[in-house]
């Protein structure tokens, strides 16, 4: 089977995505982890098929790099929002599906695009996790943050890794977040992400995390953050007080399109 795809990249987190309008296709956990895997396949964090949806413009249906379904992927929505931009499926703004959740995006300017986030919810603060104080938001993705000075020289891989597999604490896994706060409105975060089992060069749902947990600790001041993230670029995270309202910010490109053989 041939198959049509765009290699995207969102802020650093980099997706094959792939137009499934008609339906046509069909890959098994399998086929998603060989084309995810990188030097042997495609290489991605991740695998999105854009088929359609009944009531919004399209769905999107998220992949980890292991093959596995995964919940949202903020970087990976802003991707799917631009890729159906510039693929004419749909115009500058659009609605789509994830998860069975409602996402609004936007394209601002060239390879800029805003997405609007589901309310975030299951704020937990100051716990214990294999010896890291850490603290807990859900905003699509289940999120862990631990802060610390020395985010540069931080074994993330270790302490994620091992954070990440806590099921006493976290019986599905969980992301994990560690974030060094730079300024009252600026933050700068690496992450281990879940379905991928290392460190990427971004993660949005995470950026998200890493805001709203700030300013509901009282560690930024300002409603509008910008966060950067492993590969040096930035994303913005902008939130009503309330936090019902949440905005994702950032970079989206198409790296290079191409045509797969996957059997």
């Amino acid at each position: 089977m041939q198959i049509n795809f765009s290699k995207m990249s969102g802020a650093g987190n980099d997706f094959i995505i792939i137009d499934n309008m008609q339906r046509t296709i069909n890959l098994t956990e399998s086929q998603i982890l060989m084309l995810c895997t990188r030097r042997t396949g495609i290489g991605a964090d991740g695998l999105i098929l854009v088929e359609p949806s009944k009531v919004l413009d399209f769905n999107m249906l998220y992949y980890n790099a292991d093959g596995k379904p995964g919940s949202m992927c903020g970087n990976g929505g802003r991707c799917a929002a631009y890729f159906a931009w510039v693929t004419g499926i749909t115009s500058e703004a659009t609605s789509f599906q994830a998860n069975g959740d409602r996402y609004d995006a936007w394209v601002t300017s060239a390879e800029q695009i805003k997405l609007r986030m589901t309310v975030p919810d299951d704020f937990r603060n100051n716990f214990y996790a294999n010896g890291f104080s850490c603290h807990f938001v859900n905003t699509g993705s289940p999120h862990t943050i631990i802060y610390t000075d020395e985010l540069d020289t931080f074994n993330v891989q270790d302490a994620g890794q091992t954070i990440r597999n806590n099921t006493e604490l976290f019986p599905e896994g969980t992301n994990v977040n560690f974030l060094e706060v730079t300024g009252p409105d600026s933050l700068s975060v690496r992450t281990f992400e879940r379905g991928v089992e290392a460190e990427t060069l971004a993660c949005g749902t995470g950026a998200v995390a890493a805001a709203l947990m700030s300013y509901r600790l009282g560690k930024v001041s300002s409603t509008s953050i910008t966060v950067t993230v492993r590969s040096g670029d930035t994303l913005k995270v902008d939130f009503s007080d309330d936090m019902h309202e949440v905005f994702l910010s950032g970079t989206a490109k198409v790296v290079y399109t191409g045509t797969v053989n996957v059997s």
